[in-house]
């Protein structure tokens, strides 16, 4: 666990190791969840609607239908492992 510090305008800077556990990348967003023990952030993924449609047409050409936002999520979680994996080496 690491300690940050609450700067002049509400802003805290993620340490390290936590936004390398979690892929966190300069212009990422993040929910800020409050909880009865503090605030949770958590990686959100926000996506442009024709990277969406781009999904959607990839997954037809794959013989699917259309991709579930599990399915999209799950790839999203992959490229960020990877990147992370890559940054790490």
């Amino acid at each position: 666990m690491s300690l940050t510090k609450v700067g002049p305008k509400f802003q805290v800077t993620i340490p390290k190791d936590a936004r390398i556990a979690v892929g966190l990348e300069v212009g990422d967003v993040v929910e800020a969840t409050v909880t009865k023990n503090g605030v949770l952030l958590r990686p959100q993924v926000v996506m442009d609607k024709s990277a969406f449609a781009t999904l959607q047409q990839q997954a037809k050409r794959s013989g699917k239908d259309k991709l579930s936002m599990k399915e999209i999520e799950a790839e999203i979680r992959a490229v960020r492992k990877a990147r992370t994996a890559k940054r790490s080496a």
